[in-house]
């Protein structure tokens, strides 16, 4: 869902080009952010020195073991239709700088208006989009620079098993939270019990092992029964390419 924000924000955080120093209607089903409309491209390799980082933990984590090593990996996004300000989140898959969001958080908004605003204060633009998806809601971009990243997993998924999540809910910069999955479904939707708000979307799902395994996107409004969802990682392809 995205999170509206006070339209003051527009004149403090849309004059930065660069990464420099410095934050929906409810439904019954509510994404966690929204999102930019953005020309159709076709899907871009990745050389292989921007390599996204497979799963590499042999492992389980503690909680805050993961906090502590990837908080820094995850942003918040805010963008602009011209009337307002919204907010999401996103995380770094490569230490080059290749990062995933929610497509939704940035459409119907203007094409460069976005800022992506580090854990460490720092301001940047999205230099390239390398692949979308409006069906899978997700966007795969590029940020100039050097990043702490978070490994992509390829472990195969399963109900019970435990699962964190970093986002910044209704502009609650990188708040963590923990659950389980509640449910693995057909449409690539992983069923989480971990709390997910307005400004999530965009968010990292992590496993035990400190691997990215789906991006938080929203849940059922008023349910009372964490309801909550995460595109499974695997819609990415990123087999389709270089590592």
């Amino acid at each position: 869902m995205k999170l509206f924000v006070d339209a003051l924000l527009i004149v403090l955080l849309f004059g930065y080009t660069s990464c420099t120093k410095a934050k929906r209607n409810k439904g019954e089903f509510h994404r966690s952010s929204s999102t930019v409309i953005i020309p159709s491209l076709e899907q871009k390799k990745i050389k292989s020195k921007q390599a996204i980082s497979k799963s590499i933990q042999s492992h389980i984590l503690e909680p805050t073991e993961i906090f502590k090593k990837y908080n820094s990996a995850v942003f918040m996004i805010y963008t602009t239709d011209g009337l307002g300000v919204f907010q999401g989140s996103g995380f770094f898959i490569s230490e080059n700088g290749v990062a995933v969001s929610n497509y939704h958080v940035f459409k119907g908004t203007a094409v460069g208006s976005e800022v992506i605003k580090l854990s460490d204060g720092r301001q940047c633009k999205i230099s390239e989009v390398i692949a979308k998806s409006e069906s899978e809601d997700y966007i795969l971009f590029r940020i100039k620079g050097h990043f702490v990243h978070i490994p992509v997993s390829h472990r195969k998924n399963n109900v019970g098993e435990k699962v964190y999540t970093i986002g910044s809910p209704r502009g609650l910069e990188n708040t963590f939270s923990s659950g389980e999955i509640s449910q693995i479904r057909d449409d690539n939707y992983i069923q989480i019990s971990c709390p997910i708000d307005h400004g999530s979307s965009g968010g990292v799902l992590i496993n035990a092992y400190g691997e990215a395994i789906g991006i938080t996107t929203g849940g059922h409004d008023e349910s009372g029964a964490n309801l909550n969802f995460a595109k499974n990682i695997k819609v990415l392809n990123l087999s389709n390419y270089s590592y």
